[in-house]
């Protein structure tokens, strides 16, 4: 396990990650085309998680990882959020990183994931090579996300983030984008998957393998379909139905909801210490009835403490 500082989820610690949330909110939406980019920081600090040792995971350690080749581009994104990061020192830039890829897929349309603080920081580098290889085949994946302690399902969800941004020719070999509007989170990455490639749109290697692949193909036909497909695993969580019928229709609901899981399963499973994870119990139960704590970070809502505290997070 990688040694790593500890953060401290205090009332202070809250007002810092409520200005952060509100100070990059800002700069996001003033500067979003820089979503993508932003998302793929928080995806290659995360990914490095390897669930049997406990080692890796989204601990900020990427902003001294930045020569490693599968990181090509990445400082445009670590420099992007540095704007914002030196004004709050006491929030984790494990923290930081995060919070900014939950509010990059927010501002381009995408659903309001609920943020939870308390990850810290490791003094070490990782292992960037823990990281999906876009000329990777459909074992590779596997191999990839099933050490993070993902799914196949969780594999066709995450990579839907190729929805937003473009392929670079110095960072992947391949150049363009995925989808007509790439600063757009929808659904529209799954629908091009289905159809014949299309001049301008690039499909990596492991995009094609989600159609190919019949465990993964299913997954793919499903978040390819309309608004109108049915999502039942919504009545499961009165609380996720509420807050999807809220966002924009563009992207199915059944897609909301398996985002939502498939996050939640890599926020708890990162939590990299147990003092970490007994904060994070602790800030869900205290949330609602502490005033201290709701005048520190006003933005989060009822409904957002429910789904912090609620079933998904056990």
């Amino acid at each position: 396990m990688a040694a790593t500082t500890k953060s401290v989820v205090d009332v202070d610690y809250l007002k810092q990650i409520e200005g952060a949330r509100k100070d990059l909110l800002d700069l996001l939406q003033k500067n979003k085309n820089f979503s993508p980019i932003v998302l793929r920081l928080a995806f290659h600090d995360a990914g490095t998680y390897d669930a049997k040792t406990k080692a890796g995971g989204p601990n900020g350690s990427i902003r001294r990882e930045l020569s490693n080749p599968p990181n090509n581009g990445i400082k445009v994104a670590v420099d992007f959020c540095e704007q914002v990061k030196a004004k709050y020192p006491k929030v984790t830039y494990a923290d930081f990183y995060q919070l900014a890829g939950v509010l990059a897929v927010e501002v381009t349309g995408g659903p309001k994931i609920p943020f939870i603080p308390g990850r810290p920081d490791a003094r070490d580098q990782q292992d960037s090579g823990a990281l999906p290889n876009p000329n990777g085949d459909a074992k590779h994946l596997r191999d990839i996300f099933y050490r993070m302690g993902l799914n196949d399902r969780d594999i066709v969800v995450l990579s839907g983030a190729h929805t937003l941004g473009r392929a670079n020719n110095d960072r992947s070999g391949f150049d363009g984008p995925f989808t007509e509007d790439p600063f757009k989170f929808d659904n529209s990455y799954y629908v091009n998957l289905r159809k014949e490639d299309k001049p301008g749109l690039v499909k990596f290697p492991t995009d094609k393998v989600l159609v190919e692949d019949p465990a993964f193909s299913k997954y793919v036909q499903l978040y390819a379909k309309s608004l109108s497909a049915k999502a039942e695993v919504l009545e499961l969580f009165s609380v996720e139905k509420q807050l999807l019928s809220s966002h924009n229709g563009n992207l199915n609901l059944q897609l909301f909801t398996d985002s939502l899981l498939s996050l939640k399963t890599m926020f708890k499973a990162h939590f990299l210490d147990k003092e970490s994870a007994n904060q994070l119990d602790i800030y869900a139960s205290n949330l609602l009835p502490s005033p201290a704590l709701w005048k520190a970070c006003p933005s989060v809502s009822k409904k957002e403490k429910a789904y912090s505290s609620g079933p998904l997070w056990k």
